[in-house]
């Protein structure tokens, strides 16, 4: 197991139980004690936990106090579920397209998984979809990024200049995440700062891709992002529940489940 995948279950942990044991998770893990120990100064430096003689309990509060995880920690949540969502999101990704690519702890799995042999442009908001963009170095994918103020918590870019600069831009297929999908089609958003890009691709693209992870049919966020409606495509994970599946295409809305 990758250091990031145990992150993610230490998190999983921590959300249910609000505290983790060393020796329970090297047992579990099959790791050292000391490879647990770093793995919990790791995440109590980004604030999720703070760590006790043996163990770690869950900054519950803190977690509750903030909007948003940085996009990094988010990335960390749910890791193998996004990037199964990914993967499959790639595979519609076809010779010549222009694509979208919204800055989220979802989509930014999404070019670790286009086919190397396509010729595509993608524009997006993304410094962290570039950074993972750069550590692949795919020359036949030309990155086309937005800029404007820069967020640091977020690792994206916002504001006017944005969005003059994606005024420009009409890509005929846009895969972004949210922070929620609720029964009567809304769908929101976490970050007011990003909000008007995500909504200015949505009315230029073609074609738009909601790559959501089964939490996101029980959560929302406090920013407008748009309706779900016919001819958009929800992909999701295996845990996502039936009553979920069951409102979204009564909206008209495709899904998919991977």
């Amino acid at each position: 197991m990758y250091n990031i995948e145990r992150k993610e279950e230490i998190i999983n942990l921590l959300e249910r139980d609000g505290e983790v044991d060393v020796n329970t998770l090297a047992g579990a893990f099959g790791i050292s004690r000391e490879t647990v120990r770093r793995d919990l100064r790791e995440l109590e430096q980004d604030g999720i936990l703070t760590r006790t003689h043996g163990g770690a309990v869950y900054n519950r509060e803190r977690r509750d106090e903030q909007n948003e995880y940085p996009v990094a920690i988010r990335g960390i949540q749910r890791y193998s579920e996004k990037n199964e969502i990914c993967k499959y999101a790639a595979a519609l990704i076809e010779e010549g397209d222009t694509i979208f690519v919204d800055n989220s702890s979802t989509t930014m799995y999404l070019v670790r998984y286009i086919p190397r042999e396509l010729h595509i442009t993608v524009v997006t908001n993304s410094l962290k979809l570039l950074l993972e963009a750069a550590a692949l170095q795919n020359p036949n994918i030309h990155f086309i990024c937005f800029g404007g103020s820069f967020k640091e918590s977020n690792l994206s870019f916002y504001g006017n200049t944005t969005l003059k600069n994606a005024e420009a831009y009409y890509p005929n297929k846009a895969f972004l995440s949210c922070a929620g999908i609720r029964e009567d089609g809304l769908v929101t958003d976490a970050s007011m700062q990003e909000v008007d890009t995500k909504r200015l691709m949505l009315d230029h693209c073609r074609k738009s891709y909601f790559l959501v992870d089964y939490t996101k049919f029980t959560s929302a966020g406090q920013v407008f992002l748009t309706r779900l409606s016919h001819g958009d495509t929800v992909i999701t994970d295996q845990r996502v529940d039936q009553r979920s599946l069951d409102f979204v295409a009564a909206l008209g809305a495709e899904v998919k489940v991977v």
